[in-house]
């Protein structure tokens, strides 16, 4: 009964003490809308509430967890060295069509997130009809490399712990 009218009381409580410290006024007028706001934004956001998803695999998600880490720590020294080599090395950017096996709308999410936190790489585009990724990478040098390791290395993982 009190998740009816109180879906999500920390988000009440949140909004309502966000909406007195924005205004900076205890008011009885602002008081009750912070109160009104409290309650009414997080009842219209229930009908948005994704579907929730199951994680499993908890082994994969540590696995994923430090090679993510890894490779981020030596992307940022591999866009370190280019950036520094200046012009005396050349370097080929390019766009690569990444056709990936995962549906699950979490599991891209992730995979969206560590390809752009990843230095060196930016997911740009998903196209959902067909699963073909768009990803930028800085340093191209083997498009089929690439593919392999998103596949490989980060989308198989993320199968395993979004089904």
């Amino acid at each position: 009964m009190m998740a009816r009218i109180l879906p999500h009381p920390i988000l009440s409580v949140a909004l309502a003490v966000s909406w007195v410290l924005l205004t900076r006024s205890t008011a009885p007028a602002t008081l009750v809308g912070a109160v009104l706001i409290g309650l009414t934004v997080p009842f219209v956001m229930r009908s948005l509430e994704p579907d929730r998803s199951r994680v499993r695999a908890p082994g994969a998600i540590l696995k994923l967890s430090g090679l993510v880490i890894a490779d981020i720590v030596r992307s940022n020294y591999a866009v370190a060295a280019i950036i520094l080599a200046g012009k005396r090395r050349e370097r080929v950017s390019g766009f690569i069509q990444v056709p990936l096996d995962l549906k699950n709308r979490y599991g891209l999410a992730v995979l969206a997130i560590i390809l752009t936190s990843t230095p060196g790489t930016l997911w740009v585009q998903y196209e959902s009809t067909t699963g073909r990724l768009l990803l930028h990478v800085l340093d191209l040098v083997d498009e089929s490399e690439w593919v392999h390791l998103i596949k490989n290395r980060y989308e198989s993982l993320l199968m395993e712990i979004f089904p």
